[in-house]
C-alpha cells in the first residue's frame, strides 16, 4: 500500500463497529498498544462508540474499497470545560496495513479536522515500549510531554506510559 492507494477517510458508522473492534482486539496480544488484557466485544464498545459524534469527538475510518484498514478517534481529556480544546488521539491500524502509511494518512486527516472541532492540542498516551506508535507520532510532530514510569502491569511486567503532545494551529498544521 502507498499514497496512491484509493483510501477513503470518513466518519465511522455503526456498521463499522465490528471491524473497529476486530482491529482493536488484534492489538491486545502484543501488550504494546492497549491496557486491555482480554478481547472486547462489539456490545461492550457500543457506549464508547455512541459517546463519539462528528460534531465534537469523532471516530474516523480509513477504507480501501470495503476493507477497513485503520481508525482514529478523539476523546475528551480530563472532562472539565477548561480542557475542551484538548483531545486524546487514538489510532489503530489493521495488521495487514501496518507500516504502509495508512496511519500517517488518517492522523493527517485528524489534524485537518481539528480547527473545525476547536481542538488546539492533541495528546497521545502510548506505552513507552510501543516503538511503532511513538515513531509515528514523533514523525508527525508530537513531542514527549510526560512520562509515567511503571504505571501499568502487563503479564506481570511493569510498563511505562509516555504522553506525547502536539499543538495544532489554524488550518490543521503544527
Amino acid at each position: 500500500m502507498n499514497n496512491d492507494l484509493n483510501l477513503i477517510i470518513s466518519y465511522a458508522r455503526l456498521s463499522d463497529l465490528p471491524a473497529i473492534v476486530d482491529i482493536y482486539n488484534s492489538t491486545i496480544a502484543s501488550r504494546k498498544v492497549t491496557a486491555d488484557l482480554e478481547p472486547v466485544t462489539v456490545e461492550q464498545r457500543l457506549p464508547w462508540f455512541e459517546s463519539h459524534t462528528p460534531e465534537r469527538r469523532p471516530i474516523w475510518v480509513a477504507k480501501s474499497g470495503s476493507e477497513l484498514l485503520a481508525w482514529a478517534s478523539l476523546s475528551n481529556f480530563y472532562g472539565r470545560p477548561a480542557y475542551d480544546g484538548t483531545a486524546e488521539l487514538s489510532v489503530y491500524v489493521a495488521e495487514n496495513a501496518r507500516g504502509t502509511g495508512v496511519g500517517t494518512r488518517i492522523v493527517e486527516h485528524v489534524f485537518s479536522e481539528c480547527p473545525r472541532l476547536e481542538v488546539n492540542t492533541l495528546l497521545g498516551f502510548v506505552f513507552a515500549h510501543n516503538e511503532p506508535s511513538i515513531g509515528l507520532l514523533r514523525k508527525l510532530g508530537f513531542e514527549q510531554w510526560g512520562y509515567y514510569p511503571e504505571v501499568a502491569v502487563l503479564d506481570g511486567v511493569a510498563r511505562d506510559l509516555a504522553i506525547l503532545g502536539k499543538k495544532i494551529q489554524r488550518g490543521g498544521t503544527a
